[in-house]
C-alpha cells in the first residue's frame, strides 16, 4: 500500500492544479507502459519540464524518504530519471538510472551499487507497480538494499504492491482496463501509447 504524502482534498487539488497548469492531466483513451488502457494519462514530462516545479513537488517527498537513511536513488528509465536525479540533489544521495535490456532492467554506464547500500527507488507514476518491483530486483542483484519507493502518482489508488513502503505525492483511484476488459466508450477512440518502454532501441 502506498503512503501518499498528500491527503487533504486542499492540498490534493492544489497539485492536480500543477499537472492541469502543465498540460500533464490527459483525457482519451490511452494504452499505459502496463499495456493497460485508460481514459486518463500523467504525462510527467511536462510536468517536469519545468525545473522549478520539479523541485517543488519532488520536495514534498524528501522528509519521508529521508527517514529510510538511503544512500543511492536508482530510477527506471525513461520515467523515473528526473524524478529520481531532482530526489538525490535534495536527499544528498547518489543518482543511477536502470534501463531495459532485452527486456530486463540491468545497470550500465558503469554504475555500480556497493553490496549493502541503502537504495531508494524513484518513478514518476506507479500503476501495477511492474517497473518498480522489477527495478528493485535489478539493485538487489547487485547486491543494493531497497528500503524504500517513492513516485509523484500512484495511480492504483494505493493497491499496487511493490514489494517495500512505497511512498507517493499522490494516490489517485484512475481508471485501467486490461485489453479484453475495455469498455465500448472507450474503445470508440483511437487509442495512443505516450510512453516510452517499447521505443525502439538506436
Amino acid at each position: 500500500m502506498a503512503e501518499p504524502v498528500v491527503t487533504g482534498a486542499a492540498e490534493r487539488d492544489a497539485v492536480l492544479a500543477e499537472f492541469r497548469a502543465a498540460g500533464a492531466l490527459l483525457e482519451g483513451h490511452f494504452i499505459l507502459s502496463s499495456g493497460r488502457h485508460s481514459p486518463v494519462y500523467l504525462q510527467c514530462a511536462r510536468l517536469l519540464v519545468d525545473p522549478a516545479r520539479a523541485a517543488r513537488l519532488v520536495a514534498r517527498l524528501r522528509e519521508p524518504l529521508a527517514a529510510r537513511r538511503p544512500e543511492i536513488v536508482v530510477a527506471p528509465a525513461m520515467g523515473g530519471i528526473i524524478v529520481g536525479y531532482e530526489l538525490a540533489r535534495q536527499l544528498g544521495c547518489l543518482s543511477m538510472f536502470a534501463e531495459r535490456v532485452e527486456g530486463r532492467f540491468v545497470l550500465r554506464r558503469g554504475f555500480a551499487i556497493p553490496a549493502g547500500a541503502r537504495v531508494a527507488i524513484a518513478e514518476d507514476v506507479v500503476t501495477t507497480g511492474l517497473s518498480t518491483r522489477e527495478c528493485i530486483a535489478c539493485v538487489r542483484e547487485q547486491g543494493g538494499e531497497v528500503v524504500v519507493a517513492a513516485c509523484l502518482v500512484d495511480r492504483s489508488g494505493g493497491t499496487a504492491e511493490v514489494g517495500v513502503p512505497l511512498v507517493a505525492l499522490l494516490a489517485l483511484d484512475l481508471p485501467s482496463y486490461a485489453p479484453e476488459e475495455i469498455p465500448s466508450e472507450l474503445a470508440a477512440i483511437p487509442p495512443e501509447k505516450p510512453g516510452s518502454r517499447d521505443l525502439p532501441r538506436g
